[in-house]
């Protein structure tokens, strides 16, 4: 959780280990929900890379779409490589809360000695690594309870950006992307009198 401001009041680098997905959300807690997860990762970069490389070579695809798609190809791959190995090159500080495990409660695990369980490390296991944050506040006279909050506190990396842009190009030019061709037109032939 160490801090480093890079813009005052715009931007900071805020070290984070996240463990599930967008937000921190979880499918559960303990080893099982994480492989899913890591799984689940894995196969959505292998149908989105076969996407890809179909639609690269047949051509006919907007090209914006292919740059979208491999906006959202790299961030998933690059979340996915954090989830593989992180845990491989730096090990778990048992001094720190985040790396407990923690149960389906969400309250930590202990032990019989009242010492904390440490959460499941390894292959598939491992957080990523989060470490951008906007730090913008809403102005002062901005109504409806949110004067003075931050406007979007979510923690993310580039990995994230990624994703998120791809995705939101997606929505705003999903019309012309997913264009359907034209059909030709046939002349309309005046009818033979007789």
């Amino acid at each position: 959780h160490e801090t480093i401001g890079v813009v005052d009041g715009f931007f900071q680098l805020y070290y984070v280990e996240n463990r599930g997905m967008a937000f921190g959300t979880t499918l559960g807690a303990g080893a099982g929900p994480k492989y899913i997860l890591s799984i689940f990762r894995l196969i959505a970069i292998l149908v989105i890379g076969y996407y890809l490389v179909k639609n690269i070579r047949q051509g006919k695809t907007h090209k914006g779409l292919i740059v979208c798609m491999a906006l959202i190809f790299a961030g998933a791959t690059g979340n996915l490589i954090d989830g593989m190995f992180y845990d491989f090159f730096f090990p778990l500080d048992p001094n720190i809360a985040w790396n407990w495990a923690i149960d389906s409660n969400k309250n930590f695990v202990m032990d019989e000695f009242g010492s904390p369980v440490m959460r499941p490390n390894g292959f598939l296991l491992g957080s990523v690594v989060d470490m951008c944050q906007f730090t913008v506040t809403w102005p002062s006279w901005m109504g409806f309870g949110l004067a003075g909050k931050e406007i979007f506190g979510a923690i993310w990396n580039v990995a994230d950006a990624s994703i998120s842009t791809g995705v939101i190009l997606i929505i705003l030019r999903y019309k012309t992307f997913f264009k359907k061709p034209e059909e030709p037109t046939v002349d309309a032939v005046p009818a033979a009198d007789g």
